[in-house]
């Protein structure tokens, strides 16, 4: 190694950037503008071996990867700095679907899996990286590994050795050191279970092996090349014997631009590999929008003109985004209570709305935007006016800045009704929507695209009725022919899998149609009554209650409902069976992770089978959420069928990242692996937790 080391000093002597200091060996992803890059199962590594390195949290990376025999396409997310999950499907191009042309045609065989990385302790002076992880979790066996691996950076080079178990050791080129703890860990025994299940006996268990590589950046910043030692021999592959004739893979990695990676290697001796990842990081998305500018602020002067309220109130709508405002005057307060559907930095919305009011009173002291929604008020914003008006107008170089604003509980209106602000009779609005479902036997990927038309009708302050009305624009369920029931869902009835039928029904759709009773009970409580169709496949009647303290990091809510499915041939119809179901919802902002809600549901599903759903999510700083959820119930794996009990990912994006207007509004995209009946939930068209939460964004 002595060549490529003298080959790094001198290159770093002339880029100028060696460090005397051991510690500037260290790998800092924080001064590494190119960060670490992707192997080919996906999630940071080599080619087909792991390292410890992490990438910079909130980094997504999409890619695909191609060889003779199998396609991989995989996302990678970085939600904390100690965890790596990453999503894959790999294309089994030796193998078919199924034997049988007339269910599945010539569709190649298609392998979901699951992999978690956890970094054990950052890399110090001396010591290593070291991160634990698993590959293929909760999948159907094919590729799962285990591994402990440790990786030290020196200057331009970056080194690992690690040990795996599973398919990524299968030349078994050390003895499996838990055996000397357990006989039983030296055998690994094949897939036993329902695939989607856990194969907790065989962690850790059969031959293992050492593997080792080192990533070295050139001088040339874009290009990075790597070589392997793999602990595979690949002669226990689905795809059949694979035949290696070296151990040793050798490939570089070139960025295109900061977005960008392609993939290049030359794998086992005697195969080529290429790729391609997508990649961009949640904490850095943010959008420039095309708005008009805030109203600039006035000084006060002599002459005092009556204030227009309803000026006042057109200008806090559409320049602040404060909707329908009703406006209330108590000698030098003056009190804003509205829903704020514009921005979603709750700063940018304050701003704009002190600025308005500070210039049509002049005389207000304190303003009070109460945050309200669906008639419920939220929370408050006390906006000090003088001091706002000697932050923009009278600045002091090096002066300590008074407090402007102050975030607490709303207030009741007291005072003289400017204006009332009632709810609107009708409120309406567009959004897109996608349907889609991954690894079916007709096709791989499976849409529907198209347009959901929403309206509410107030019939007052608390009750209005509100509906959805879907219109299919575009869609590839024409390729859909299987309509028989899965062979292994005949112990619970049909509660979600139909959802075929239902999606390809019509192009025209009612999907919602009820009538919501929604109030606020007490500075605590919330509440809802509803009833109607619910959802596309459920009509029937509900009602939910949350306890949620103002300011406290947890909540309570319990929801209960009958409800009667719709039949998937005429969905204005009901079918025959019916099906009480509710739940006890926990939720809880995590003190010791930086917003990440954890949710937890104990209740009773559809399908009338009882169970726990466990949701966690974080919100990053460009305002997406990503989560993840699992369903256990008392329905076992046999029954349950494929995929052994319900889980799924999902991504809330906030709409004004990708269009030229800013909007509070948002969407959201899930991936469920397979759609069967355990554990499913209704989907209710209003969450009280989620219409309770404060505003979002930087304060004063």
């Amino acid at each position: 190694m002595k060549p490529f080391f003298s080959i790094s000093l001198l290159a770093c002597l002339v880029a100028g950037y060696c460090h005397a200091d051991p510690v500037g060996t260290r790998y800092r992803p924080e001064l590494d503008g190119v960060g670490p890059s992707q192997q080919d199962f996906g999630g940071v590594g080599l080619m087909q071996m792991p390292t410890a390195r992490m990438a910079r949290v909130g980094e997504f990376s999409a890619n695909y990867m191609d060889n003779e025999q199998y396609r991989r396409w995989s996302v990678s997310l970085q939600p904390f700095d100690w965890l790596e999950t990453t999503l894959r499907y790999t294309d089994v191009r030796t193998r078919l679907y199924s034997p049988y042309p007339d269910f599945s045609g010539d569709q190649t065989y298609k392998d979901k899996g699951i992999d978690f990385k956890f970094r054990l302790w950052q890399e110090g002076t001396w010591l290593p990286q070291v991160a634990v992880g698993v590959r293929d979790f909760a999948g159907t066996g094919l590729f799962d590994s285990e591994f402990l691996v440790a990786s030290k950076r020196w200057y331009d080079f970056d080194f690992t050795l690690g040990m795996g178990w599973g398919n990524m050791a299968e030349s078994g080129n050390i003895k499996n050191p838990f055996c000397s703890i357990k006989e039983s860990f030296c055998e690994r025994a094949g897939f036993t279970g329902v695939p989607g299940g856990f194969e907790f006996g065989n962690l850790f268990h059969g031959p293992a092996a050492l593997f080792a590589g080192v990533e070295y950046q050139t001088p040339w910043q874009p290009l990075r090349l790597k070589v392997e030692y793999d602990g595979n021999d690949y002669s226990q592959e689905f795809a059949g014997a694979i035949k290696q004739s070296s151990p040793v893979n050798v490939g570089a990695v070139y960025r295109v631009f900061d977005s960008l990676d392609t993939h290049l290697s030359y794998q086992r001796g005697n195969t080529l590999m290429w790729g391609f990842t997508l990649r961009t990081n949640f904490n850095d998305l943010s959008n420039h929008h095309v708005d008009e500018p805030a109203e600039t602020l006035h000084a006060v002067t002599q002459t005092q003109t009556a204030t227009d309220w309803n000026l006042v109130a057109r200008k806090l709508e559409h320049n602040a985004g404060w909707y329908n405002p009703q406006i209330v005057t108590a000698g030098q307060q003056v009190q804003v209570v509205a829903e704020q559907k514009k921005y979603r930095d709750r700063n940018e919305a304050n701003q704009r709305a002190a600025a308005i009011v500070a210039n049509a009173a002049p005389q207000t002291q304190t303003l009070l935007l109460t945050n309200r929604r669906q008639q419920m008020t939220i929370d408050e914003t006390r906006v000090d006016i003088p001091a706002f008006r000697q932050q923009q107008l009278e600045p002091v170089l090096g002066a300590p800045e008074s407090p402007v604003t102050k975030q607490e509980a709303p207030s009741l209106p007291a005072g003289v009704v400017q204006r009332a602000g009632d709810r609107p009779q009708l409120d309406y609005s567009w959004s897109p929507h996608l349907a889609q479902s991954f690894g079916g036997p007709e096709s791989f990927y499976m849409y529907q695209v198209g347009i959901n038309g929403n309206a509410d009708v107030a019939l007052t302050n608390q009750i209005w009725a509100s509906g959805t009305l879907y219109l299919n624009l575009v869609d590839n369920y024409d390729k859909f022919n299987y309509s028989t029931p899965p062979s292994d869902t005949d112990a619970l009835p049909r509660v979600r899998t139909w959802i075929r039928e239902y999606v390809s029904s019509s192009n025209l759709l009612l999907n919602n149609l009820q009538l919501t009773a929604m109030d606020k009970l007490s500075d605590s409580v919330y509440g809802q009554a509803y009833g109607g169709y619910l959802e596309m496949m459920y009509a029937g009647v509900g009602s939910e209650l949350l306890y949620r303290p103002y300011g406290s990091s947890w909540a309570l809510g319990l929801d209960a409902n009958y409800v009667q499915q719709r039949d998937w041939n005429n969905t204005l119809q009901l079918a025959d069976y019916k099906v009480a179901t509710g739940h006890l919802t926990s939720y809880w902002q995590l003190p010791f992770v930086d917003n990440t809600l954890a949710k937890i549901s104990v209740g009773r599903y559809l399908a009338g089978d009882y169970g726990t759903t466990i949701d966690l999510s974080r919100r990053f700083d460009s305002g997406i959420i990503a989560g993840a959820f699992a369903t256990f119930t008392n329905v076992s794996a046999e029954e349950y069928g494929e995929g052994s009990f319900t889980k799924g990912f999902y991504f809330t994006i906030p709409f004004d990242l990708m269009l030229v207007k800013p909007t509070t509004r948002q969407g959201s995209i899930s991936w469920i692996p397979l759609t069967r009946d355990g554990g499913q939930m209704l989907s209710r068209r209003y969450g009280l937790y989620t219409l309770s939460a404060p505003q979002t964004g930087s304060t004063d």
